[in-house]
């Protein structure tokens, strides 16, 4: 037993410096001190032998055990060492490079023009509205004098869910919501949003787009108002040699309505963004109805209003004199990164 011992304390200590991981001299301590190890193995073996032969050994199975224990920590704290250096060297960094600055993103477009817009008019002091983008038949046509049987309601081409729930096809239905919640307080707001309409995908059309609408409700407003209203955002925004043009027009919720338009910064000249007119439209406007007005509970002979839409993909295209609506859908980095 004695020379066996030795044989395997030599064995062992072999196996410990040849071990060349941490992982591999785990395995060489399971093999000589696990539950089935060599080492425990005969120590197991110690109750069988005689009372005389027990303790010498015991001791020699003691000494074989410290002895190749000691190497095996010495051994692992070599080999720990060794992988802690390993780790460093490749996980160094040069100093001395650049860094690698990471790539900033910028607002979308359609995002910079509504915030352009909705600054100029908060600092006439409009505030901003939101409602919800599903919406019920109710605020999206019946309260702003759209009745079913109305055949605006064929212009819009709507996304139904159910018989009385809907994508909102305008932002006009937070106007109606803000008008029943301030009753009979002054409205003064724009709403901007995503609508829906059942658009095939083209060049100008898109079944998801964003309006911007405006909404002024209060004692003694008139056209002339909406009309100065929106020549200080024309000039605002498009510069301020523009000229406002108004022409008459039809909305069921606005009574008179008119359609306007920006004169072209051709200066009257022609050019293919106008089409030779001189002059862009950009959005819709008119005078509250009396019916609406009604209908969110404020009394038409006291107070009067104007509201406005426009389209923010259209402002978009006519402010960067982009030709094709679907680039502001498509991700096209190549696009977007004009816009930083």
């Amino acid at each position: 037993m004695q020379e066996e011992l030795k044989q395997i304390l030599v064995e062992g200590l072999q196996e410990a410096g040849a071990a060349a991981t941490s992982q591999e001299l785990s395995a060489v301590r399971l093999k000589y001190f696990g539950k089935k190890g060599l080492i425990t193995q005969y120590s197991r073996r110690l109750g069988m032998l005689s009372p005389e032969e027990r303790p010498r050994f015991g001791k020699i199975i003691n000494e074989v055990r410290q002895e190749l224990e000691e190497y095996l920590t010495t051994r692992e704290q070599e080999l720990l060492a060794l992988e802690e250096q390993r780790k460093l060297e490749s996980e160094r960094l040069d100093v001395e490079l650049p860094g690698r600055r990471p790539r900033r993103g910028h607002p979308h477009p359609l995002q910079l023009i509504i915030q352009e817009i909705t600054t100029t008019f908060l600092g006439m002091g409009f505030s901003v509205a939101e409602g919800p983008e599903v919406e019920l038949d109710y605020y999206n046509f019946e309260a702003l004098n759209i009745p079913p049987e109305h055949p605006a309601r064929e212009m819009h081409d709507s996304l139904y869910i159910t018989d009385k729930i809907l994508l909102r096809t305008h932002t006009s239905p937070v106007q109606v919501r803000t008008m029943e919640k301030v009753c009979p307080q002054p409205v003064r707001i724009i709403v901007p949003g995503r609508v829906y309409r059942r658009d095939a995908l083209d060049a100008t059309h898109s079944p998801i787009f964003h309006q911007i609408e405006g909404l002024l409700v209060d004692k003694h407003i008139t056209f002339s108002d909406l009309k100065g209203i929106l020549t200080v955002f024309v000039q605002k925004f498009f510069g301020e040699d523009r000229t406002v043009r108004l022409r008459p027009s039809f909305f069921p919720f606005t009574e008179p309505s008119t359609e306007v338009d920006v004169s072209c910064g051709c200066q009257g000249r022609g050019c293919r963004i106008c089409k030779n007119t001189g002059w862009l439209e950009i959005l819709g406007a008119g005078s509250v109805h009396p019916k609406v007005l009604a209908m969110a509970n404020y009394d038409p002979e006291l107070y009067s209003g104007f509201a406005f839409g426009m389209g923010v993909e259209r402002i978009a295209m006519l402010r960067y004199g982009i030709t094709d609506i679907r680039h502001f859908y498509e991700n096209d980095l190549r696009f977007l990164s004009q816009f930083s």
